[in-house]
């Protein structure tokens, strides 16, 4: 799905994917939407290894978690 960037564009607007009303740090997936049709991917506990997809790889992907696709992958479903 994704591709390794080193240097993702400076100023990218980074969303982190995390309960509203969680307290703690994570560790929690951050994402950013870049130019034409990047969109960036780092972890909070290492913010330089950044990866890249596109929007329609990213779309296919957050529709996929909707549908409980990789809930197999989570501990105790």
């Amino acid at each position: 799905m994704a591709d390794a960037r080193p240097d993702p564009p400076a100023g990218l607007d980074w969303v982190r994917a995390a309960p509203q009303d969680e307290p703690g740090p994570g560790p929690w997936i951050e994402y950013a939407f870049g130019p034409g049709d990047a969109v960036y991917l780092r972890g909070t506990g290492a913010p330089g290894e950044v990866v890249t997809t596109t929007r329609r790889k990213w779309e296919a992907f957050v529709l996929g978690v909707r549908a409980g696709e990789f809930d197999h992958f989570v501990e105790g479903h």
